[in-house]
């Protein structure tokens, strides 16, 4: 199939893996440990829907390490060889090394990552690293201090998250990524800059088209600084040509200075969708099953957990979910489709 990656080419036992209606298969899973953030960013919590009095979840219906772990074993099973864990703001959820030691330990995981806004990095980048992390991807929206503090909503300053960029280099976490979601009229003219920086401290920069997931961040199509735009500015400054996928299913176009100084890469769902290769599952913190970022709802897989489903029932379930999965939202994305269900980005990651 062309879904396939060269690591199932070569390993037998993953024919038998379940592949969608569209003939993907799974190959990554998104674990949302925590739908709380300590930030309220314009683009995804926006402060004045989710403000003090917001009901986030209640601890008991949160999955626990034990929980996690169990499901993050069996995708594994079922081929999954890369776990992302995200939020929400991961580094939020308490002892997070320890699920992170867990995770490390599952036979067949090739991949164990982390995607943060780098708040507590100083003090959890060593004990993550320690516990198995291998690599972390930061967010990262403009290295203005005032455009930083106005989109993070928090007035959160933009050396505290540099700082723990450092701290993550020191702990050996690498590569490090940042993420930057470009929205115009916000941030466009941090990109130079930005791309400058990671330019100079041997980081991957991962330019983000600004994305209409949930209904509270106020998305208009107008604001998307489209991918064209994005490497017009970096190419006219600093001139780049087109690097292969490191892998199918990559969701960002990757591009090299030519001069050999690094890579930048652009994750354009709006512009330039993806669905077609897309491998990737997404599993929230109160346990549900979700097969698309732009997902209106998802399979819970949780509650017969807890009722003492075996692992061969959850196992059916989720070969069952992932069975009848068709989306491509980011394809059919039209002015009609805007306004259709869809959970909000911080309940199901990134």
């Amino acid at each position: 199939m062309w879904a396939m990656t060269e690591a199932s080419s070569t390993r037998p036992e993953l024919a038998a893996l379940p592949l969608d209606r569209l003939g993907r298969r799974m190959h990554d899973l998104r674990i949302s440990v925590t739908d709380r953030c300590n930030f309220r960013c314009t683009y995804c919590m926006p402060a004045e829907i989710f403000g003090r009095d917001y009901a986030f979840l209640p601890h008991r219906q949160i999955l626990t390490f034990e929980e996690i772990a169990r499901l993050a074993g069996l995708f594994v099973g079922l081929g999954v060889e890369k776990l992302r864990i995200t939020g929400g703001e991961p580094t939020v959820r308490r002892d997070l090394p320890d699920l992170i030691r867990i995770l490390a330990a599952i036979d067949g995981v090739r991949d164990l990552t982390l995607t943060t806004n780098g708040s507590a990095l100083r003090a959890l980048a060593g004990p993550l690293a320690a516990a198995g992390l291998r690599r972390i991807t930061v967010s990262l929206d403009s290295l203005d201090d005032e455009v930083f503090r106005r989109m993070n909503g928090v007035d959160f300053p933009v050396d505290r998250v540099l700082d723990g960029i450092d701290a993550a280099r020191e702990a050996g976490l690498a590569p490090i990524k940042v993420n930057m979601v470009v929205r115009r009229g916000v941030n466009e003219d941090s990109i130079i800059p930005v791309a400058r920086w990671a330019r100079a401290e041997g980081l991957i920069l991962r330019l983000i088209e600004f994305m209409d997931v949930g209904h509270t961040n106020g998305w208009r199509m107008d604001e998307v600084v489209p991918q064209a735009e994005i490497l017009a500015l970096i190419d006219a400054a600093m001139p780049l040509e087109v690097l292969p996928p490191n892998y199918a299913g990559e969701v960002a176009g990757r591009f090299r200075y030519r001069d050999g100084a690094g890579e930048v890469g652009v994750i354009a769902s709006v512009t330039q969708p993806f669905c077609g290769a897309c491998t990737r599952a997404r599993l929230s913190a109160e346990g549900q099953l979700f097969t698309c970022l732009f997902a209106a709802g998802g399979a819970d897989l949780k509650t017969p957990m807890r009722e003492g489903a075996t692992d061969d029932e959850l196992v059916a379930r989720i070969r069952a979910v992932w069975a009848i999965r068709a989306d491509r939202y980011s394809e059919l994305r039209t002015a009609g489709t805007a306004d259709l269900p869809r959970v909000e980005m911080f309940a199901i990651g990134g």
